[in-house]
């Protein structure tokens, strides 16, 4: 529960707060507000589990109605499509990368509707991609565990290649921030290598960390896999 109420607040954080002011002026603001959305509330979210408590979470009536839905075979087939290793992967990629490339990215300041869609598409995508990643209860992983690691370490490449784009370009890449009014001391350059900082910093850390975390238990002894494995339900049991 603290996971998931977590994310729903830095969700709101990234959207609601001085970050969506700040983010027509700074370009680094405005990396920290995609970082949130991609990085951080969607795995907390995640953790949370929130599959089982959301639907019983809903009117008795509301679930009757649905209950057809639910068991629709072409909305399993979607979902499965959507939460499938691969398709998770491109999708959120794709998204990420797609959005920053200049023309799409000056497109969101002519249009909020737009913004607001590129925020729907790094949100809803990243969900996909740390649900792969965490399989939270009730659901499946489609791969062995171990496909996660370089699951992660592939985004973590397309994270540097981006990041260090924007970092060694050694020219501002969007014109609105040449043009926008300078609300602190960095020039736009300045701006946009600390925004490229920030996303492979804070990313790569959030890639990697759980990727060698991973590593660690899948290397480490049997023996000691399996106590701890064991351990949870022994203290359920008593």
């Amino acid at each position: 529960m603290a996971c998931f109420v977590a994310g729903i607040v830095l969700l709101w954080i990234a959207i609601a707060s001085p970050i969506d002011a700040l983010d027509d002026y700074l370009l680094a603001a405005h990396m920290i507000q995609h970082f949130i959305l991609m990085s951080v509330a969607p795995p907390l979210i995640a953790l949370g589990a929130p599959t089982v408590p959301l639907l019983r979470g809903l009117p008795r009536l509301v679930r009757v109605g649905l209950r057809p839905l639910f068991r629709a075979h072409w909305l399993r087939s979607v979902l499965r499509f959507f939460m499938h290793p691969v398709s998770a992967w491109l999708l959120m990629n794709i998204a990420y990368l797609g959005w920053h490339v200049p023309a799409a990215f000056e497109w969101t300041f002519r249009s909020e509707s737009v913004h607001q869609f590129e925020h729907a598409g790094f949100f809803l995508t990243s969900i996909a991609f740390w649900w792969v990643v965490l399989a939270p209860w009730p659901s499946h992983r489609a791969w062995p565990r171990w496909t996660v690691i370089p699951y992660l370490l592939s985004a973590d490449v397309l994270n540097t290649i981006l990041s260090a784009t924007l970092a060694f370009s050694g020219r501002p890449l969007y014109p609105s921030y040449v043009e926008a009014e300078r609300v602190s001391s960095l020039t736009p350059l300045q701006d946009q290598v600390a925004a490229g900082a920030e996303m492979w910093v804070l990313n790569s850390l959030v890639f990697l960390v759980p990727a060698m975390a991973l590593t660690f238990q899948l290397l480490a002894p049997r023996s000691g896999r399996s106590a701890s494995a064991s351990s949870p339900v022994k203290s359920h049991v008593g």
